[in-house]
């Protein structure tokens, strides 16, 4: 049974000019310790789906419809308060800037104990005995005195080692996860992915890993969801994803990727950009910058269908598909 589904989930921005919709009818599913890759370019979607599973879309954003769905207990229609005793309890959350989470006025353990003791029924010395445990397991060395530490007291890599550890806490099944490593060097990046992989494989929980970043993908993932302009264009297995790709964006994506193999002046690139949100292109979004585009792609939006190992939504995969259609 999966632990969460996501169902063609919509979400929308109104304005004074209209109504924007950033996320197009969104489905997937994670199993208990799977780690699912959400990638794609700035403005695909990526972060969007992220906040609204743990409930922390910012306001005019709204979920317009679809459904959210943890171990089969429908979360996207709870209260404020309702989904705030999820967060933390049952889905824990990872951001890209550690100092969004940490709060600058108080110790990463009384922040840590704090948590422990918000969602779990427990002592205070039992709550510090649990938070000097979870630092260890982060890899803080010296948990018992950095426990008294304030966040400016610890390293880039360090800070979000304890926001790992505050997302813990609880013992989610759910981490959602949202650029963890984009802001750390990369010998540090390397140690985080490895901590996350140790996370799932020890502790049987859930993580839905969103980066822009195809090694860390590689590295880290089981599965791979391609967004592109508020909806999934291509998703399975991450290594057929990334070894055989079969949507001409995911393609791109890997085709831009440098190999250290090859001796070449400059790097491939994917032409043009992500539509704006109130220029998303008719047919399929990304037909103005598709090498491979037909001239059914400018007038009809093409759904996830099944392809050689993956699912992608591209008329190339269609068995109707009329070859050689001029563009």
């Amino acid at each position: 049974m999966s632990l969460l589904q996501v169902k063609d989930l919509v979400v929308e921005f109104p304005g004074r000019r209209g109504t924007l919709r950033a996320l197009d009818h969104v489905s997937f599913e994670i199993a208990p310790g799977e780690i699912l890759g959400v990638v794609g370019e700035s403005g695909a979607g990526k972060s969007l789906t992220g906040a609204s599973i743990i409930g922390l879309l910012e306001p005019p954003g709204r979920i317009a419809s679809g459904q959210i769905i943890l171990q089969g207990e429908r979360i996207d229609n709870l209260n404020f308060d309702q989904m705030r005793s999820i967060r933390g309890r049952r889905i824990g959350a990872i951001f890209q800037d550690p100092l969004t989470s940490l709060n600058p006025l108080y110790t990463v353990g009384h922040q840590l104990m704090e948590t422990i003791q918000a969602h779990l029924p427990v002592s205070h010395s039992e709550a510090r005995k649990r938070a000097i445990d979870l630092l260890k397991d982060t890899g803080i060395p010296a948990a018992e005195q950095r426990i008294e530490h304030y966040p400016h007291q610890f390293s880039g890599g360090m800070r979000q080692r304890v926001v790992i550890a505050l997302a813990l806490a609880a013992q989610p099944q759910l981490i959602v996860a949202d650029e963890p490593t984009t802001a750390l060097d990369v010998s540090i990046q390397a140690q985080i992915i490895t901590l996350l992989k140790n996370i799932c494989h020890d502790r049987g929980a859930a993580v839905m890993l969103i980066t822009h970043d195809m090694g860390v993908i590689a590295e880290t993932c089981d599965r791979v969801a391609v967004m592109y302009a508020g909806r999934i264009v291509e998703t399975g297995p991450v290594h057929q994803v990334i070894n055989h790709p079969n949507h001409p964006y995911t393609a791109g994506l890997m085709a831009s990727i440098p190999d250290m193999a090859v001796d070449r002046e400059r790097l491939n690139q994917i032409d043009g950009a992500m539509p704006r949100l109130n220029a998303i292109p008719t047919g399929c979004a990304y037909n103005p910058r598709c090498p491979q585009v037909m001239a059914r792609c400018r007038t009809e939006r093409p759904e996830l269908m099944s392809t050689a190992g993956t699912q992608a939504a591209c008329w190339l995969h269609a068995p109707q598909a009329p070859h050689g259609d001029p563009a």
